[in-house]
């Protein structure tokens, strides 16, 4: 059983960082690797005991904590026994991909943890994102983690329309069930927004590099540079293959068409992040970079500071990022957010920690160029946010209009959904009025035989949502193609996660 007076006689820590100064003179892991392992699996080991065992864990639960049905509390106690064998299977029993959550995920589980009920008293969650990294890690390091390939083919046949992370599991869970899948991806390179979206220092390249080696040995077969619906018609991916997952994300990216939008130096997130993974992949200088300019980020989520860490590792003079919303409160307010909702509280990212200022409740107005059409200066004015009956958000300026230098702006403010094109004509699929992709409750969409996860179904959202969509997808694809399965299926296509409404 778990030790009842563990996090009465631990303290809880965190992974420690690499000094500011040091990491952002490089693209490697923002977290320290440390001389003496062994210390570090002793100190996680230590963490571990902080994990009660809660008669009900609500950090596994799919609406509150982790949508994977991770088996926290379980694999918590083996680390604690230090059984990193057992742990690790344990943690890949719900989760095909631990590294890539245990680096990117916010962790939904630790705020829906028994000790943030009152952390002030327990001294916080128990620090699952980082036990799991450290799993993972060491699974991979001890040669743990191998190649699973079916004991038996079925001769049925599946395509995966998408390498990011929904596709990757259910491309993985279909093959270990035994079917032939060939997952097709019209980057160069495999992973998705894994690839191309995430930088560098927030998530190696080479974690997913392994990943692939292993689906590859297990007998997933694997296409880049093929756009489906271009390059591979709908008509022969549908004589090609038995049955189809959509896992193409929602990459449609959200614009605001500002007086001035048009001025060089004025550009979208995505335009920014993927030509600097570019470069870190060794394809040449990023046409789009922050060195030496007064650069402005519009937007305050993951995206927006994905493009601050890629601006400061660029050498970017100064970095200011703008949000529309009111600062949040550092500690959790319990009536406009109490546990166990995701609480509305100040983020500090790994990437905020670095520097540049953070500017709240103010909007772009307009941009300025000089007489070569390049952007120098943003105009923006103090806003407030008002939400209409429909649900609507107006931003209404109260202030009078200021000038801030600007020379690189980004455009960091969501994604409206799936983008339109030869593929979603081919199957005669429309995109929903969130911009997704609608399915029922088997993950089927209105095409027989056309599947959805990830992204794509849901919208923009977290990675471990992605594979848990991918997951259950998976299932449903095996139970069309079988008559029956036995694949796990995390979610329903309709699970939301809990909050306040």
């Amino acid at each position: 059983m778990a030790d009842p007076r563990g996090f009465l006689e631990v303290s809880k820590k965190e992974a420690r960082y690499r000094p500011v100064a040091e990491r952002i003179r490089d693209w490697g892991d923002v977290y320290e690797h440390a001389d003496n392992p062994i210390k570090v699996l002793s100190e996680v080991s230590d963490q571990a005991r902080r994990c009660m065992d809660c008669g009900i864990p609500f950090c596994h639960s799919g609406t509150a904590g982790c949508p994977l049905g991770n088996l926290i509390p379980e694999w918590n106690d083996l680390v604690r026994r230090g059984r990193w064998d057992a742990a690790s299977e344990r943690l890949h029993a719900t989760n095909n991909f631990p590294e890539f959550t245990g680096m990117v995920c916010p962790a939904p589980c630790e705020a829906a943890c028994v000790l943030s009920i009152s952390e002030n008293t327990t001294g916080g969650s128990v620090t699952i994102k980082r036990i799991e990294k450290t799993i993972a890690h060491e699974s991979w390091a001890e040669g743990i983690i191998g190649p699973e390939p079916p004991a038996l083919k079925t001769g049925k046949s599946v395509a995966v329309v998408g390498s990011g992370p929904g596709g990757l599991a259910a491309a993985q869970q279909l093959t270990r069930a035994g079917h032939d899948v060939t997952v097709y991806e019209r980057d160069d390179r495999l992973g998705g927004l894994l690839r191309y979206g995430i930088p560098e220092y927030k998530l190696q390249k080479s974690d997913i590099d392994r990943r692939i080696a292993q689906m590859r040995a297990e007998g997933t077969e694997f296409v880049t540079s093929c756009n489906v619906g271009t390059d591979l018609s709908v008509a022969q991916l549908r004589e090609r293959h038995d049955a189809v997952v959509l896992a193409i994300g929602a990459m449609a990216a959200r614009d605001n068409p500002v007086p001035g939008r048009d001025l060089n130096g004025v550009h979208l997130a995505m335009e920014h992040l993927v030509p600097a993974n570019r470069e870190c992949e060794g394809d040449g200088p990023s046409p789009i970079t922050a060195t030496g300019k007064h650069v402005v980020i519009i937007g305050g989520g993951d995206t927006g500071a994905d493009c601050l860490g890629t601006a400061h590792r660029q050498g970017a003079a100064s970095v200011v990022q703008l949000d529309y919303n009111p600062e949040l409160p550092s500690d959790r307010d319990d009536t406009r957010s109490p546990w166990p909702t995701w609480p509305l509280v100040m983020r500090t990212s790994s990437a905020h920690a670095e520097g540049g200022e953070r500017k709240y409740q103010v909007a772009v107005q307009r941009f300025v160029g000089d007489e070569q059409g390049n952007v120098t200066t943003m105009v923006l004015a103090e806003v407030a946010v008002v939400r209409e009956p429909d649900g609507r958000r107006v931003i209404t300026p109260v202030s009078e209009e200021f000038e801030i230098p600007c020379e690189l702006a980004l455009f960091a403010i969501g994604f409206e959904g799936v983008e339109r094109g030869p593929l979603l004509d081919g199957l005669e699929l429309a995109p929903n009025g969130r911009g997704a992709l609608s399915c029922g409750s088997d993950w089927q969409t209105e095409a027989d035989g056309v599947f959805v996860c990830g992204d794509a179904h849901r919208g923009a959202s977290l990675v471990v949502w992605a594979i848990a969509e991918g997951r259950s997808a998976a299932r449903s694809v095996d139970e069309y193609l079988m008559g029956a399965s036995d694949l796990p299926s995390p979610v329903r296509p309709a699970a939301l996660p809990l909050s306040v409404r």
